[in-house]
């Protein structure tokens, strides 16, 4: 098979569920590939309104219109066929490729789904597209009411039909599989033993939930109510509002969309009180009918509750057109909607075997590494081997949405901290699911009592009585870090709401440092366009000695090593070799000497300056020979305050990706995130200390002896 140059995903028939696919494929591409475009033959109206076309952008960062391009409109193209211009419209599409295939190392294409033109027409048209590109197809069948022998002869069908129109195939994807079939249908395939893997996908249902944003858009309706946020609550079921209100609420389950009349103010206080009540299901959102308004009184007590999770919409139509209107839409993967992501990329990640993809596809590693390579990478390598993370701040909203995505990809296990009623309540309003997260209070007396004894006995010499530690230990920082000292967790993640402070105090007063380390210190993974550099110490240590220093270099090299970069250590300051003096040159100098001679084998060079480091240029000038100057990875600043003021100036001015900080040195992970931090930061954050939490004896060992940098 051919090297791929692009890669062409279609649907083979109606409602495959392509998007999924296409998500899987982008991301084990992600990792391997620099330059990576998308492409979509035809689109409804122009880019920015296309969901597959937003939903790539945005998960992967790639810029319109350098890396991602289309072909043509649907409008043109029909207008064109009409013309009987067919081959017209596959020149146009091939054009609209050609300028982004010149660009790019790999480009995955999207094809057009069946209701875009005539069901007969949609799967030649892509085989047809598929050719003309030079792609390798990825066809997507469903396995939706076909019992195991039907998914097998559906399939080699359809791949004996795309051998005798010559398209190379990638593999071929049968989503949308009965669960209990799945099994089965793999006996089945392996004594076919095709050429072209088949994976079979199980139909996952929460794909198929309509958000109340998604049922709004296709019913037009009005938002009346609700923050932005509730509207992509998953509609689980739909019940019309017709019964008195006690008989009604019997009726009630998780997820449920409410329609009824706009004058039943009954069912609209009703669902509202059960939505906030813990002892009914959450409710999705209400759908208030027949342009209908609720009497003023009503309206004044929605009013009033704007802050309500719960969604209200109003339309024109009569409320048994809206049910069936409602009942009628499919939901779909939207950037706006990163829970469905979560989802779709860990069902991917679970049944399809990406090794078998990157041989297929045949791509080689790249030298250099993007900053998505570089946070897939983390993901990638956290669920290898999954630890324990606790989370103290289990009340605070972007925690709560963050857990969801760490446990919906299969990336940790989770404790958060906090009374468990409000932990269950605000993600119920938040419409999140925390399935397979564990909750604890630390003010339950079971757990206060013991977790304040074994404070106790390790700060007693510190002058901490046991009713010090008692009280001490109902703060979610000290309890969080106490069950990492116990290992009944693996690593912690806080920040979010309390200071760095906060954070780390506890972890120097009961976890310490590690053998041989005499301070902890912290590092930024910066993430460039094309390359991750680390660098430390910006956020933990002010002045450090020149010891301190020597020791912050050695720990940021092997934190490096740890992440899978070669740790190349630039030891900066204001001059450039042997060119400078001054006491602050002078404690570099000696601190790189001290490095040499713990590490010798560990590529290292200072003082030197930020431009000799990184660039080949003024390298050969100020440093002809170095090992380090112009290709350095490791950069060391001389104090917190050249480090801090680097980092955001690189952060903001190179649009990079600051990482962290990650906090190194301590026995066991502990790290401190912003208190503007994202919930995309607190899922790396987790990550990064659930590989922290990996790091064995041998490993450290490995790389003491200088071993081979692992690969992510």
């Amino acid at each position: 098979m051919p090297k791929a140059k692009s890669i062409y995903v279609f649907g083979a028939e109606p409602q495959a569920g392509k998007s999924v696919v296409l998500l899987g494929i982008m991301e084990v591409l992600s990792r391997q590939v620099q330059k990576l475009g998308f492409f979509r033959p035809l689109v409804r109206e122009g880019e920015t309104k296309d969901d597959a076309i937003r939903l790539i952008s945005n998960r992967y960062h790639l810029p319109l219109p350098n890396r991602i391009k289309y072909g043509m409109t649907h409008e043109k193209a029909r207008a064109l066929v009409a013309e009987e211009k067919y081959d017209e419209v596959l020149k146009r599409i091939l054009e609209g490729y050609g300028s982004l295939e010149s660009d790019c190392d790999v480009v995955v294409c999207l094809g057009t789904g069946f209701h875009d033109i005539p069901p007969g027409l949609a799967l030649d048209f892509n085989i047809d597209v598929a050719n003309n590109l030079g792609a390798l197809a990825a066809p997507v069948a469903t396995g939706w009411g076909r019992t195991s022998q039907e998914v097998i002869r559906r399939s080699l069908v359809l791949l004996n039909l795309l051998e005798a129109k010559r398209c190379d195939v990638l593999a071929l994807f049968v989503n949308r599989v009965a669960p209990e079939r799945v099994d089965e249908i793999l006996g089945l395939l392996a004594r076919e033993k095709s050429q072209v893997p088949i994976f079979a996908l199980p139909e996952l249902a929460m794909l198929a939930k309509p958000t109340v944003g998604e049922i709004a858009e296709y019913l037009g309706a009005t938002r009346w109510s609700g923050d932005p946020e509730s509207f992509t609550r998953e509609v689980e079921d739909i019940k019309i509002g017709a019964m008195e209100l006690p008989n009604f609420l019997n009726h009630l389950v998780e997820g449920t969309l409410v329609i009824t009349p706009g004058d039943r103010s009954d069912i609209i206080l009703g669902s509202l009180l059960a939505d906030a009540a813990s002892t009914y299901p959450r409710v999705a959102g209400l759908l208030l009918t027949g342009g209908l308004r609720p009497a003023p009184q009503v309206e004044r007590i929605i009013e009033g509750l704007r802050k309500s999770p719960v969604p209200v919409l109003t339309v024109e139509v009569d409320t048994f057109t809206a049910g069936t209107q409602a009942s009628q839409v499919r939901g779909r993967i939207r950037p706006e909607n990163p829970r469905k992501m979560a989802v779709a990329l860990g069902h991917m990640e679970k049944y399809m075997n990406a090794q078998a993809l990157r041989q297929r596809i045949d791509l080689s590693r790249p030298e250099r590494v993007t900053p998505i390579m570089f946070e897939h990478s983390l993901v990638e390598q956290a669920k290898s081997n999954r630890r324990h993370i606790v989370l103290p701040e289990g009340t605070e909203e972007r925690i709560l949405r963050a857990a969801e995505i760490l446990l919906l990809r299969g990336v940790a296990d989770l404790t958060l901290l906090g009374p468990i009623s409000e932990i269950e309540q605000k993600a119920s309003s938040l419409g999140l699911s925390l399935k397979g997260a564990a909750f604890l209070d630390p003010a339950e007396p079971e757990h206060r009592e013991e977790y304040a004894h074994t404070y106790y006995e390790l700060r007693k010499h510190k002058g901490i009585s046991e009713q010090m530690a008692f009280d001490l230990v109902a703060d979610v920082a000290y309890f969080g870090t106490l069950m990492v000292h116990r290992a009944e967790a693996d690593g912690l993640v806080s920040g979010a709401v309390h200071t760095t402070a906060h954070t780390l105090r506890p972890a120097f007063e009961i976890i310490g440092l590690k053998p041989g380390f005499s301070l902890a210190s912290s590092v930024f993974f910066m993430c460039l366009p094309d390359r991750v550099f680390v660098f430390g110490d910006c956020a933990v240590n002010p002045e450090p000695t020149m010891e301190q220093l020597a020791d912050i270099a050695t720990s940021s090299a092997e934190t490096a090593w740890a992440f899978g970069i070669e740790p190349r250590v630039a030891m900066l300051s204001y001059s450039t070799g042997e060119s400078g003096k001054g006491a602050d040159v002078d404690k570099v100098r000696e601190a790189t000497r001290r490095v040499r001679s713990l590490r010798p084998d560990l590529p290292v060079e200072g003082p030197i300056q930020y431009d000799a480091a990184v660039d080949p240029s003024v390298a050969r000038v100020k440093l002809p020979g170095s090992q380090v100057a112009g290709r350095a990875t490791v950069f060391i600043f001389p104090d917190l305050n050249n480090g801090n003021i680097t980092y955001k100036a690189v952060q903001r001015s190179a649009n990079a990706v600051a990482i962290g900080p990650v906090i190194q040195g301590l026995k066991r992970p502990v790290n401190d995130l912003s208190r503007g931090a994202t919930v995309t930061d607190i899922v790396n954050t987790v990550a990064i200390t659930a590989i922290q939490a990996q790091e064995t004896v041998s490993q450290s060992n490995a790389w003491m002896r200088g071993s081979q940098v692992p690969k992510l």
